[in-house]
């Protein structure tokens, strides 16, 4: 058991460092245009959040499917580009509710809000991400055999 763990958090690893990387530059799309939205157009911090939040979301995606993961579950780069945006959209549920919490239930300034909050939807985002669109493709054929071959 302790072997299995420590070969998924090995296999991981890799895309985690690149997905941190990434994320820390979505981040600054994201926390920008928050900043820029709210401070400067005078809009309301989680209409602000949202569309940072999507920005950011497009930046990873970019990334994702160019440097961080090496595999592509789905063919259909358009179904993969709505299902990352569905995650996202998932992540972008949470993020509002979190910045909610932390900037209305707290009093926490709502910059620090999108700190706490983006950092704990990224492990949302990463995760599911990885699992449903980029993880490696199989052949079903091929396992099949593998297993008759180990029996």
């Amino acid at each position: 058991m302790i072997k299995t763990i420590t070969e998924k958090i090995t296999a991981t690893f890799p895309f985690l460092s690149k997905a941190v990387i990434a994320s820390l530059i979505a981040t600054c799309v994201d926390f920008g245009l928050l900043a820029f939205l709210t401070e400067i157009i005078g809009l309301h911090y989680q209409l602000s959040a949202c569309i940072g939040f999507y920005a950011g979301t497009n930046v990873t995606y970019f990334l994702s499917i160019t440097w961080i993961f090496p595999h592509r579950s789905l063919k259909s780069k358009i179904l993969e580009y709505i299902l990352f945006f569905a995650v996202g959209t998932v992540g972008v549920g949470l993020n509002a509710l979190l910045l909610w919490f932390f900037t209305e239930v707290t009093g926490l300034y709502y910059l620090l809000s999108k700190i706490i909050s983006g950092s704990t939807v990224f492990f949302w985002n990463f995760y599911a991400r990885k699992h449903i669109l980029f993880r490696e493709r199989k052949d079903i054929a091929a396992r099949g055999i593998k297993e008759i071959k180990e029996k």
